[in-house]
């Protein structure tokens, strides 16, 4: 989960284009519509039973751009019951972040299954501001469901379903896309059908149509011009690339799992589902121990938003947030792309030979509060390589709260 997360990254030049269109809010509102639409087509083309994430793992990875700077992501695991994958991703270089929070739950239709895909992106152009507010301009992307058909019976089918919304109050847009299912006797797989509208009018502006996983149209309304909008068929995503497994930490997730793939690569599905009890027996155990010791669980990479925070402009429904944020907006503020990159890479590593910083294991809250108390930190240096302690995810002892 956390790394197909990353699925939806995999289109940059449109997200780059969007920022680009400055002096058009309409055409860049249409782009974020067309960057988002353009990734769903890499989603498993069976349905396959997932690896769920277990608590404290986490995923990085970056992307080598064709304007040859860089862009990095991040996911951790922050929640188990219910499942909640927190994620974080930047261009420092373009200015563009994306943040966001992913809450599946499962549901059960007869010879059907659902993955109700709640939780919302959040995209923000950080060098746009927006006068009414004075923060970046933003906008909420949610997601439509997922559906496996013949579960019991019949052909096996994935199908994606219901609406995916997305909204710019700055610029006031947005756009409300049907991801159409097929019914028992009418209809196709794979169509969708979304109005941009202006929000305060509901002026209907573009038609969207087409399918997902192939050919999407967009319609002028004012005109009735349609147009390719974007062609899964000879779309050329930019897969993230990965640090070698020998780098990286017991919780990250190919580490974690890397018995589990290897085995179904193999198609030893006795071996794969072995492996797999064995991670999910070993966390319950630790969950239990917990659970008798009185701790309780807290991310190390992602921090809850305070109250004040989760008020703020797109912020209401995210939860989480990375741990360094406060950090980040103050190097972007100050146009400081040299301490920006320098406290990106002291998230976690994120490039090949990075190392772990001495303060990875230390929940996320506790490290906020060290910089809090010492704010000269901004001008610390990386640190040598450290001895991972990653025998269980951070927990920390309870008050009786």
């Amino acid at each position: 989960m956390l790394e197909r997360i990353s699925n939806q990254l995999q289109q940059p030049d449109i997200v780059v284009q969007a920022h680009n269109t400055r002096d058009d809010p309409l055409q860049r509102f249409i782009l974020v519509v067309k960057w988002y639409l353009s990734c769903w087509h890499i989603a498993p083309k069976a349905v396959k039973k997932p690896l769920n994430p277990i608590l404290g793992e986490y995923f990085t990875c970056y992307w080598d751009l064709p304007n040859g700077k860089q862009a990095y992501y991040v996911a951790e695991q922050t929640s188990h019951h219910p499942p909640k994958s927190s994620y974080f991703y930047i261009m420092p270089s373009e200015n563009i972040r994306v943040d966001g929070i992913v809450i599946p739950k499962s549901r059960f239709l007869g010879n059907s299954t659902a993955a109700v895909m709640d939780g919302v992106t959040k995209l923000s152009f950080l060098d746009y501001i927006d006068s009414k507010t004075g923060e970046p301009e933003y906008y909420t992307l949610t997601q439509p469901n997922i559906y496996a058909r013949g579960i019991l019976f019949g052909t096996m089918k994935l199908e994606m379903g219901d609406h995916m919304v997305i909204k710019c109050p700055a610029t006031g847009y947005e756009v409300d896309i049907e991801f159409k299912t097929k019914g028992l006797i009418s209809g196709t797989y794979d169509a969708i059908e979304g109005t941009i509208k202006e929000t305060k009018t509901g002026k209907a502006l573009y038609l969207i149509t087409g399918k997902w996983n192939k050919k999407m149209h967009i319609k002028d309304l004012a005109t009735n011009k349609e147009t390719l909008f974007f062609d899964c068929d000879t779309a050329t995503p930019l897969k993230p690339k990965v640090r070698d497994i020998s780098e990286q930490g017991e919780f990250e997730s190919r580490r974690l799992w890397e018995k589990v793939t290897d085995a179904l690569a193999e198609r030893n599905h006795e071996v794969a589902t072995e492996e797999k009890y064995k991670i999910e027996d070993s966390q319950r155990l630790v969950a239990k121990k917990r659970e008798a010791d009185g701790v309780e669980f807290y991310p190390k990479l992602f921090r809850k938003l305070s109250v004040n925070e989760s008020v703020k402009h797109g912020n209401d429904v995210l939860e989480f947030v990375i741990y360094k944020d406060n950090i980040l907006n103050k190097d972007i503020r100050m146009h400081d792309p040299e301490a920006l990159n320098e406290h990106i890479f002291e998230i976690a590593p994120f490039l090949p030979k990075q190392k772990f910083n001495p303060e990875f294991e230390i929940p996320a809250f506790e490290k906020v509060k060290e910089e809090k108390q010492h704010s000269s930190s901004e001008s610390e240096t990386a640190a040598p390589q450290a001895t991972l302690s990653t025998a269980t995810p951070t927990a920390i002892a309870t008050n009786g709260d």
